[in-house]
């Protein structure tokens, strides 16, 4: 049985009612898997590892396997659509797409339970990657190693394209991600006595003042990289000498070797503060497995050829984005490649009022599918 639109767009829309976070996608994961336990079980094999769902296909050349992932959790966000499909649990919604990353997978799915593949086939339905490197923990888990694909495919929905177009590039897609938090301790005291006690807010605006000189003075210009620091918190009136100072932001690079030489520096700096200062530091750089999505070439060059030259799919070529996504670890570990499916919404990703057009669904659904399976046939000859 291969899923249809309607029933897709009803997957969707309930999928959408009940968004949750990283690893306690409890609901979600029973959902999805009464969906794929509704298919055809002739090839399958199912096994799940915390709220991940591993689905493996026998294929009739059981030498080679393709990989096919999809995010599955959701975001903190109060959801304002005004959808009558909108999110029943309070502060959590599907604000990223992944609603409709998780649907369209299961149309994917549908098809090759219903049509035996060629080569084996992993489907990797996988928690937390908004939040806590859902894919780098389920491949160092070791639940994915029997079942290993030797090529991998994701998607991200883009709100920028019209529904059911096509986006991908050779080379990175999306940056590599790393989170900073910093702080700064000294001595709190009157402000009369700025001699008596350790200022942490100008120990503070000195590090954010010289962070800004990384990108322009130490990142090839030809390349990018990006750090914001969102967030500064010291002090509690303003009479009083603040005593510590907390800073938290984000590294951006569309290169793994840039991303660890903002990270040197980051750090580098933050010593240099504490030391002219005279003040503790404490410094977490934390990346996790959001490394750049540095698409296969291979692969690639494969997937973009077939998308351009089919009659029913709209393709464009895309430039990289500073958007992070955990599938850059798999990536790393695994040649492969992530696309764009356009969705269509004057929201951005992340926003409270973003509301995918439904008919990229089953457009998304028919293009991947019919890639998937022109793949294995040239892989196969």
């Amino acid at each position: 049985m291969t899923l249809q639109e309607n029933e897709l767009i009803k997957i969707r829309r309930d999928l959408h009612q009940i968004p949750e976070i990283g690893l306690e996608e409890y609901e979600t994961s029973d959902y999805l898997l009464k969906i794929i336990n509704s298919l055809p079980q002739e090839n399958l094999e199912i096994k799940r590892w915390k709220t991940a769902i591993l689905v493996h296909l026998n294929g009739e050349n059981k030498n080679y396997t393709i990989g096919y992932r999809t995010d599955i959790d959701g975001l903190p966000v109060e959801e304002k659509t005004g959808l009558p499909f909108s999110s029943k649990h309070d502060g959590r919604m599907h604000a990223c797409g992944h609603d409709i990353h998780m649907t369209v997978a299961l149309g994917v799915l549908s098809y090759f339970a219903s049509h035996r593949p060629k080569c084996n086939m992993t489907f990797i339905f996988q928690p937390a990657e908004e939040n806590a490197s859902g894919g780098m923990k389920l491949y160092q888990s070791g639940e994915l190693d029997e079942w290993m694909p030797d090529e991998i495919y994701a998607l991200h929905d883009n709100p920028q394209l019209p529904a059911g177009t096509i986006g991908c590039r050779k080379g990175t897609l999306f940056a590599g991600t790393c989170e900073i938090h910093v702080k700064f301790i000294g001595k709190s005291g009157h402000a009369a006595y700025p001699h008596q006690a350790n200022d942490m807010v100008v120990a503070g605006a000195q590090f954010v003042n010289q962070i800004q000189t990384i990108v322009s003075r130490n990142v090839d210009p030809i390349q990018s990289g990006v750090v914001t620091l969102g967030h500064f918190s010291a002090g509690t009136t303003g009479n009083v000498i603040s005593g510590v100072c907390q800073i938290d932001g984000t590294i951006r690079a569309l290169t793994q070797e840039n991303n660890l030489l903002i990270q040197k520096r980051v750090r580098t700096i933050a010593e240099g503060i504490a030391h002219s200062f005279d003040c503790e530091l404490e410094i977490d750089l934390h990346q996790g497995g959001y490394y750049p999505v540095e698409n296969d070439d291979n692969t690639t060059e494969a997937f973009i050829n077939y998308m351009k030259n089919e009659d029913d799919v709209d393709f464009v070529e895309t430039l990289p984005a500073m958007t992070g996504e955990d599938f850059g670890y798999l990536i790393s570990k695994i040649p492969g490649t992530m696309f764009w499916l356009g969705v269509d919404s004057p929201y951005s990703l992340h926003s409270e009022y973003l509301a995918p057009k439904e008919e990229s669904i089953m457009l998304g659904v028919n293009a991947i599918t019919g890639y998937l399976k022109n793949r294995q046939e040239s892989l196969n000859k």
